[in-house]
């Protein structure tokens, strides 16, 4: 049975208080099996679009510009392969770089990638990143954090990223809660997505969260919005 902690939406969880199992040490095979099933679940879940709707505005305001992106925490990779197949069909000249702490994302990363692409997997600390680029993404990536080390990625992303930055997380509500533990039983999904799913919404986000932490950071401009199912995301454009 769910803990009281984990059923009180009332405020967001520290990463601290409710751990998530793949944040844990273990086997490179058990790691890289979870990310097959997280790419599915971003694949019913429709997760890609927000952060596509984001770029093609940047592309609407200066088709003739291409882009270089990096994507901190790119875990298993399908988000910035699923923005390079994107890149193609517009016609936009692109150059892709996914950071991750964790050696065994960039490895899976790696041999999730079909040959042919350009994308450069990097396992490493994206503070560690400080040349410009003009976009900074990133997907499911934020609710992994402590407060304190989001408001620091937030500053980060301000002053390295030229045209703007984009964080696609979850909305800490009940119902994607519950919608998300049902279904990940049904389809019988890795153990530590079942687990890491539901524990993720409580660690997630409302608007007054975000507002209190780009305050903390000194980024004005920086709008919110909800995406359908479950998502609450970041967008600045410069």
């Amino acid at each position: 049975m769910p803990s009281r902690a984990e059923l009180d939406f009332s405020r967001r969880a520290s990463p601290s208080q409710l751990p998530e199992w793949m944040d844990e040490p273990c086997s490179f095979e058990d790691f890289r099996a979870c990310l097959i099933d997280l790419g599915q679940v971003n694949r019913l879940t429709l997760s890609y679009r927000p952060t596509l709707a984001f770029l093609d505005g940047l592309v609407a305001a200066a088709p003739r510009q291409g882009l270089r992106i990096v994507d901190v925490g790119s875990g298993g990779g399908d988000m910035l392969r699923c923005v390079e197949r994107w890149a193609k069909r517009r016609g936009v000249q692109i150059s892709l770089t996914g950071i991750d702490l964790n050696p065994h994302a960039t490895r899976a990363a790696r041999e999730f990638t079909p040959a042919g692409s350009a994308i450069e997997w990097i396992t490493g600390d994206a503070f560690a990143f400080t040349e410009p680029v003009d976009v900074v993404l990133s997907s499911l990536f934020t609710h992994h954090l402590e407060e304190s080390e989001i408001v620091r990625f937030l500053a980060w992303s301000e002053a390295v990223a030229q045209r703007g930055w984009f964080v696609n997380d979850l909305c800490r509500e009940e119902t994607p809660y519950k919608l998300f533990s049902l279904l990940a039983k049904t389809m019988r999904w890795h153990r530590f997505v079942q687990h890491d799913g539901p524990v993720s919404f409580r660690r997630s986000f409302r608007e007054d969260d975000w507002e209190r932490m780009l305050s903390a950071a000194g980024v004005a401009g920086a709008r919110l919005a909800r995406w359908t199912p479950g998502r609450l995301c970041v967008e600045r454009v410069k």
